[in-house]
Order: structure tokens, then C-alpha cells, then sequence
């Protein structure tokens, strides 16, 4: 209990101590005339009120990553709320911070070409085929899901139900994503932002009320997943931080916050709009691994996949029928309104690098129905069975965390190269990248048992990941600072 409270208050805390910090290194110019108004089309570039351009960004980055996500983080234990305060505070809200602004100062550029314009060409042409593939793994992840969600609590088991659920959402993303901002997104999402701020304070309230707060368990050596008997490091690392990757850190941010960027009046506005939006994604991940440890007194599910019936038994249990309902279809908005964003963040991708002008209806059209093409396949491909859904997810998982590792690498060459303070950015690079290393040399999904039929045992492969990831990490890092952090810094001037 007092880990999770101390958590929860770190991250308020961390919001007006930290983020006035990151702020202050940026330099946001609150006299900048920003491209809501200098690029202003009326379909993009759409002028926002500072609390509507937060709660957009709440809204767009927050599907069922802060509460899938740590739900199965909850396997680790207490471990899951160090990872999140400390991911979301100097990793996920910096990143977050640093690329939407960054995409202010570009005229609301894209991730890949912020990429290609500080780490080079070949980084941009990567990053745009990457965060393509990234955004049709979220979209296919963001209709299934919340088709999911809604299926358990009104027709449990019924696959008819299901698919046409699935069917509407479908039919819901292609019209968010071709209509201008203002139309809908801009109107309806800050409301759905209020009802998932709700949500997540009555869950809070009722692990009180309910007596469950007392259940959560403290932060110890202890090891509390059964398939992990090693030590510690051997259960978190690398697995817990591609496990919990919204609500500490997630590279589909980066394809989010240029959205925003493009709505915001003022450069002073960003810190509450990128850096406040994330710590708020934070709480509600802890809220949801505590009702997880809480409710059902131990470290409960093992993927995914199980998070829909941990959602909807616990809302019930804790709010009754009528409440536990209307906290099931809050968690069902929170993917439906980051599904229709990623489809939405896929065709601005497209266009930016076609030059195509997305003023004309047909121009979005034209653009965007491809991108549904080969989404749905995907979507019928996941709701085969359990073990196509778990491909789709565990890929999107380890991709979305490449991507957020790809944007700490090029905030920090940003900030080298404007000659200001980089290792707020290159500290969590240069750890995230040691993550999705190791990650990829262990995980089942990736290169694993092809490891470990060359070393023998799990253990080992999971050494020989640990040694790659830091090597990896130590390289990198070690090219940064020569490279880009000495011989470039201070190269580009601002206006």
C-alpha cells in the first residue's frame, strides 16, 4: 500500500518539479507564432484551447496500454509501480515532452522526419516504414481490444456480438480519420478525457472503500511470478518494461504528439499538453496494477488477454451493475479514441512524405482507405484465437518500445546539436536501449529459442540478452557523445 501511494504522489510531484525542469532545458518561446496558426487548414492545423490540446493528447495516447499493459505488468508485483514512476517521470513524459515540441519548432512534423533531420537519412527512411508498421499494430490492437472490453460484460462468448462490434469501430476510425480535427476528435474526445479521469478516480476511491488497499503488497527482493525463479533482475529486466509500456514509456506517443503540435496556441502550453498528459496516462496504470494486486489478492494474469475479464469483474465488484458498467465502456474509450489517432497519425505519415495536401477530402481519402486495407486483414488475423491476438500484441509491445527508444536518441541529438542540456534524453536512451536489446535476444516472440537452442538453457540466453543489451547500450551511447554530443554540439541556432 504505502508503495503504491508513494508512487502515485511521486508522479504529481514529479509533474511540477521535473517537468518545470525539462521546460526550462527546452526553453519553450511563449512569442513563437506556433503552425496552429502559421499553417492553419482547418483539417490538421486547428487552433486549441491549453486544456483541450491536454485532454486530446490524454486521450489519443491513452488506449489499453496503461491498463492491459499494467494489468499483465502486475505479474512482477510492486516491482511494475517502481518502473512506472520512475519510466513515466525521467523516460516516457521527457520523450513525450521533448517530440512534441520539437514538432512545434518543425512546423508539426511527423516522428520520421524529426528522426531524419537529427540522427540522418537512413534513421528517416527506417522510422517511416517503423512507425507505419507500429501505428497498423496499434490500430489492429485498438479494434480488437475494446470489441473485447464490450463483449464481456453485454454478450459473453458471443462471436456474432463481437464482430459486429468490431465492424462499427471500424466504421467509426475511417470517419474520424478522414474528417477535420475540430469535427470530432476536438469536440467529443476532452469529454471522454473527463469520463476516463472519472473512471480511474472512483477505481482509486473504491481500493480504499473496499478494503482492498491493504492487499497490495510492498516493494520487496521477494520473487512473485512463478515462471521466473532466478532472482529479481531475472523477472523484471528485461520483460517488465516492454510488458508496461504506456503509463512509463511508449514510442506510439511520438506518433501522437505531433497531433497535438499542430493544435497548440503556445509554445508555454507543452509542458501540460506532453509532459502533464503522460503523467496522468502514469496514474491511471498505477491505479489498475494496484486494483490488480488489490482485488485479487496476488499478482494475477498472465497476457493480455485475460485484461478484459480483470477490467470488468473488478468495476462490478467495486461499483456495482450500473457503475461497473459504465467503467467497463470508459476502458473500451480508451483504445476506440487512440485506434482512430494511430490511423489518423498514419495518414499525416503518408502525406508528409508524399507532399500530398490533405486539405481535399479525396487526398485523405486516398491515403487512408489503403492504410484500412491491410489493417483489417490484421484484425480478422487476431481474432482467430487467443494465440494470433498474443502475436499481434507482443510485436506491437517490443515495436512500440524501439520506437520511443529511436525518439530519446534523436531528442537527445536535438538537444546537443542547440547546444543545450542532453542527458535528460540520453540517460533513458541509452537505458532503453539496452531494454529492447536484451529483449530481443530472450523473448520468445523475437530470437530467443533460437538462443537458447545455441546455449543450452533459458538462464544463459538470458545472460548472453543482459550482456548484449548493455554492450549494445554502452556502444551506442559511447558514439553519441563523441559523435554528436562534442563534435556537434551547439551546430544548429534556433530563431
Amino acid at each position: 500500500m504505502v508503495t503504491f501511494l508513494l508512487g502515485i504522489a511521486a508522479l504529481i510531484l514529479g509533474y511540477i518539479v521535473y517537468g518545470k525542469v525539462v521546460e526550462k532545458i527546452f526553453r519553450p518561446n511563449a512569442s513563437a507564432v506556433t503552425p496552429a496558426f502559421r499553417m492553419k487548414d482547418n483539417v490538421d492545423y486547428v487552433p486549441m484551447a491549453k486544456w483541450r490540446a491536454t485532454a486530446l493528447q490524454l486521450i489519443n495516447i491513452a488506449g489499453t496500454g496503461p491498463i492491459f499493459g499494467a494489468i499483465a505488468g502486475a505479474l512482477f508485483g510492486p516491482a511494475a509501480f517502481i518502473w512506472i514512476v520512475f519510466g513515466c517521470l525521467l523516460a516516457g513524459a521527457v520523450h513525450d515532452y521533448m517530440i512534441g515540441m520539437i514538432s512545434v519548432r518543425q512546423d508539426g512534423t511527423n516522428v520520421a522526419e524529426i528522426v531524419g533531420k537529427y540522427l540522418g537519412n537512413k534513421p528517416r527512411y527506417i522510422m517511416r516504414v517503423f512507425s507505419l508498421v507500429l501505428l497498423i499494430f496499434v490500430g489492429v490492437v485498438f479494434v480488437t481490444t475494446p470489441a473485447q472490453v464490450l463483449g464481456t460484460i453485454f454478450a459473453p462468448g458471443n462471436l456474432t456480438f463481437l464482430y459486429i462490434a468490431v465492424a462499427c469501430i471500424i466504421f467509426y476510425y475511417i470517419i474520424a480519420t478522414i474528417l477535420p480535427i475540430d469535427k470530432i476528435v476536438a469536440r467529443v474526445y476532452p469529454i471522454f478525457g473527463a469520463i476516463i479521469i472519472f473512471m480511474g478516480v472512483s477505481m482509486f476511491i473504491m481500493l480504499f472503500v473496499s478494503g482492498d488497499i491493504r492487499n497490495i503488497p510492498e516493494f520487496s527482493f521477494q520473487n512473485m511470478r512463478p515462471d521466473r525463479d532466478i532472482n529479481i533482475l531475472a523477472r523484471i529486466f528485461p520483460f517488465l518494461f516492454i510488458t508496461i509500456a504506456c503509463g512509463a514509456i511508449s514510442g506510439f506517443h511520438a506518433t501522437q504528439a505531433p497531433i497535438v503540435a499542430r493544435c497548440l496556441k503556445n509554445e508555454k502550453e507543452g509542458r501540460a499538453a506532453f509532459y502533464g498528459a503522460m503523467v496522468l496516462e502514469g496514474i491511471v496504470a498505477m491505479i489498475w496494477a494496484a486494483v490488480t494486486m488489490g482485488h485479487f489478492h496476488h499478482v494475477g494474469v498472465s497476457t493480455a488477454v485475460a485484461a478484459p475479464v480483470i477490467v470488468t469483474q473488478s468495476a462490478i465488484a467495486y461499483m456495482g451493475a450500473i457503475g461497473g458498467t459504465l467503467a467497463v465502456i470508459g476502458v473500451a474509450l480508451f483504445p476506440i479514441t487512440s485506434g482512430d489517432s494511430a490511423f489518423r497519425s498514419a495518414r499525416l505519415i503518408v502525406a508528409d512524405t508524399l507532399k500530398l495536401n490533405q486539405k481535399p477530402v479525396k487526398n485523405r481519402l486516398a491515403v487512408a482507405l489503403p492504410l484500412f486495407a491491410v489493417g483489417i486483414p490484421l484484425v480478422v488475423f487476431a481474432l482467430a484465437n487467443v494465440q494470433n491476438f498474443n502475436i499481434i500484441w507482443r510485436y506491437f509491445a517490443w515495436s512500440n518500445q524501439t520506437l520511443a527508444t529511436i525518439g530519446l536518441w534523436a531528442a537527445s541529438a536535438y538537444l546537443a546539436k542547440t547546444g543545450k542540456m542532453y542527458w535528460i534524453a540520453l540517460v533513458p536512451a541509452t537505458f532503453m536501449t539496452s531494454v529492447v536489446t536484451a529483449y530481443f535476444f530472450t523473448a520468445n516472440e523475437t530470437i530467443g529459442p533460437l538462443m537458447t537452442r545455441l546455449t543450452g538453457s533459458p538462464e544463459t540466453t538470458w545472460i548472453v540478452g543482459i550482456v548484449m543489451g548493455i554492450a549494445a547500450a554502452v556502444t551506442v551511447f559511447s558514439l553519441f557523445v563523441r559523435l554528436i554530443g562534442t563534435k556537434q554540439k551547439g551546430t544548429i541556432r534556433e530563431n
